[in-house]
């Protein structure tokens, strides 16, 4: 079976993976990605506590492992990116399907998604600020990912992290799309309903149509609206409904526009451009003044803190 998935593969060699079992041990799931569930895995002779991607039927996810790989291997070293540490092959056993395991960077803080549902569950919000330091982050890892030549194609609450030192970190490539240049274009429609920009939706239907990096743009100013309001725009809709109207209505907007600043609600705008053509690269807004504005040391930045001062109201459970 090896020598079948190895020739499946041009980039990795399955067949001289290391099997996991006599170095990790894999503790309680933790999370899901697109592709594969994920689990708490501790090594078994330095203690050292990660996340393990268990991934199964893998002649059916190739191209995804692959993605998964080259984007962590080749581009983990970045801040904004979760630490690779190896990937791995199970052997089949009776009943079960060989595994690849993706050993990275556990996030024990949980993803910005649950911090924001948390508080709104307690009739509080995010502070601009910090919704402003999580995009400014999130806008470093997918500069590093788009001077490389990768779109992310997924960006979302969930998919974005934060780690017990505070760090936050872009995370899932799965459907990641490696390109021959930083402004070459792809036309397959992936991603989230929710969060997919308007150019790639209408890849599904025409073609002829195709996008750039910029889609993940247009995710990240879907994701600003998802920090600010907990669900995207949308959400009260079928996914199907959603793909139907996001290229056909207009710009979205915060369900309450007139709590948030100007500066936040043209960052915004800027991201939210239909035409991608014209929508910004990453570069550019990080120059925008609802990112410029904040201290280059975020260091000292709270995820935990409520509005009352109180250092254990929304402190997210520990793994």
């Amino acid at each position: 079976m090896l020598a079948i998935l190895d020739q499946y593969s041009k980039v990795i060699k399955f067949s001289d993976l290391p099997d996991p079992s006599s170095t990790w041990e894999v503790q309680s799931l933790v999370g899901e990605g697109t592709y594969g569930e994920i689990h708490k895995a501790i090594h078994k002779e330095s203690g050292e506590v990660v996340a393990m991607k268990v991934l199964d039927s893998i002649h059916e996810k190739i191209e995804e492992i692959e993605e998964e790989y080259r984007v962590l291997h080749d581009l983990g070293n970045h801040p904004n990116m979760p630490r690779f540490h190896g990937i791995y092959l199970k052997p089949p056993t009776t009943g079960m399907d060989a595994e690849v395991w993706i050993a990275m960077e556990l996030c024990g803080r949980g993803s910005v998604t649950h911090l924001v549902r948390e508080l709104i569950g307690r009739g509080e919000a995010l502070e601009e600020d910090l919704i402003a330091h999580i995009i400014r982050e999130t806008l470093k890892a997918l500069q590093h990912l788009h001077k490389n030549h990768v779109i992310h194609r997924d960006v979302k609450g969930h998919n974005i992290l934060i780690n017990d030192q505070g760090q936050i970190k872009l995370i899932d490539f799965g459907v990641s799309g490696h390109l021959a240049s930083t402004l070459a274009r792809k036309n397959t429609s992936v991603g989230t309903p929710y969060w997919m920009a308007p150019e790639v939706i209408a890849c599904e239907r025409q073609v002829e149509y195709n996008y750039d990096i910029r889609c993940d743009i247009w995710s990240l100013g879907i994701t600003a609206i998802e920090l600010a309001d907990g669900e995207p725009p949308l959400s009260d809709l079928h996914p199907m409904r959603a793909l139907f109207k996001i290229p056909r209505n207009p710009q979205p907007q915060f369900a309450n526009p007139d709590r948030w600043s100007e500066d936040f609600k043209d960052f915004i705008a800027k991201c939210l451009i239909k035409d991608f053509e014209v929508r910004p690269f990453t570069h550019d807004l990080l120059r925008h003044p609802f990112i410029a504005k904040l201290p280059d040391d975020t260091s000292q930045v709270n995820y935990l803190t409520g509005q009352d001062g109180s250092n254990n109201t929304i402190f997210l459970s520990n793994i």
